[in-house]
């Protein structure tokens, strides 16, 4: 998926953006992805709460839609991350 450079126009911080094309990077041909918080920080030599911060920035600017993933077994999976359309987003974080 091709990140649209409005990315950079809405003020988030440089965490949200970093993490916000990585997801990019890893979203299938529907935006969706579903990497953990830990891949994620090892990928990109982020701390884990670095990630969860930026995720959240993310998610209150609308950019993604977090949802939780049961296991078959009943046990809680990694996230389901789905991108959502930059084009109409606005500026500030």
């Amino acid at each position: 998926m091709i990140v649209a450079r409005r990315i950079y126009d809405l003020g988030l911080p440089h965490r949200a953006v970093t993490v916000y094309c990585y997801l990019c990077d890893r979203a299938n041909k529907m935006g969706e992805c579903f990497p953990s918080a830990k891949t994620i920080a090892l990928d990109l030599s982020l701390s884990r709460r670095t990630v969860f911060r930026a995720l959240n920035d993310l998610e209150k600017c609308g950019l993604i839609e977090k949802k939780q993933r049961i296991r078959t077994s009943g046990g809680i999976s990694s996230n389901l991350y789905k991108l959502t359309d930059i084009s109409g987003k606005g500026g500030g974080a």
